[in-house]
C-alpha cells in the first residue's frame, strides 16, 4: 500500500516567529508561553490527516547550538506545541528535530550534520520507517532550505511565504506558493483529489 505524507516545518508555517529584541530577528518561540499557532493552521492540518496523509514535522533548532536557549526550554516549547495539536485532534507521526549548526558555540552539537535541512536525512529516514511513499508526499516550508530538502527526497514542494522569512526564500524553485500554511494546504488537496 503506498502512503503518502506531508512534511511541514514549524517555525513560521504552523507557529508565529517571536522578534528577539536581542537580536532584531525573528526566531522560533524560546518559551512555551511565546508559543502561537498560526490562524487556520489546526483545522488545515486536520484537513490533511482526514484526506489520509500521514503528518511529519521536520525542523531545524539550532538555537541551543548557539547558545542561545537551553536544550530543556526547546523541548519546554515542543511539549506545548504537542499538547495544544492533540487536544485539537492533530496527530503528527513523528517530530524530527535537528539540534546542529555547524558555527554553534557548543562543541558536541557545532557539527555538519547528517540531519539538518536542505538535506533529506530525515525525510528518507521517515520513507524507511513508516512505509511513505516520498513521490506521493509533500514538503511545505518557509525557507529555500525546506524546498530544496523536499526536492531531494522527491517530493513535491510548497515553499509558505512569512514575510518573517523573506530572507531565507530567495533562490529555491518550489512547485508551489502559498501565503500561509492554510492556503498551502488548500492547494496540495486540491491536486491531491483531481
Amino acid at each position: 500500500m503506498v502512503t503518502p505524507a506531508v512534511f511541514l516545518d514549524r517555525d513560521g508555517v504552523i507557529n508565529e516567529l517571536v522578534l528577539n529584541p536581542a537580536t532584531g530577528e525573528y526566531e522560533p518561540p524560546h518559551a512555551p508561553e511565546d508559543l502561537v499557532l498560526i490562524p487556520g493552521a489546526v483545522p488545515a492540518l486536520c484537513d490533511l490527516q482526514n484526506a489520509g496523509f500521514v503528518l511529519f514535522l521536520i525542523s531545524n533548532q539550532p538555537d541551543y547550538a548557539k547558545g542561545k536557549i537551553s536544550l530543556e526550554r526547546i523541548r519546554a516549547v515542543h511539549e506545548r506545541f504537542d499538547l495544544i495539536l492533540k487536544a485539537n485532534g492533530v496527530q503528527f507521526c513523528e517530530y524530527y528535530y535537528c539540534y546542529h549548526h555547524p558555527e554553534g558555540v557548543i562543541p558536541d552539537y557545532s557539527i555538519s550534520c547528517e540531519c539538518r535541512k536542505p538535506k533529506p536525512y530525515f525525510l528518507r529516514k521517515a520513507a524507511h520507517d513508516h512505509g511513505i511513499d516520498l513521490a506521493t508526499s509533500w514538503m511545505i516550508g518557509d525557507r529555500d532550505t525546506d524546498i530544496e530538502c523536499g526536492k531531494a527526497a522527491g517530493t513535491r514542494t510548497i515553499l509558505v511565504l512569512d514575510p518573517h522569512s523573506a530572507r531565507y526564500h530567495s533562490s529555491s524553485s518550489p512547485d508551489y506558493e502559498a501565503g500561509n500554511v492554510r492556503d498551502a494546504i488548500h492547494i496540495l488537496l486540491k491536486l491531491h483529489s483531481k
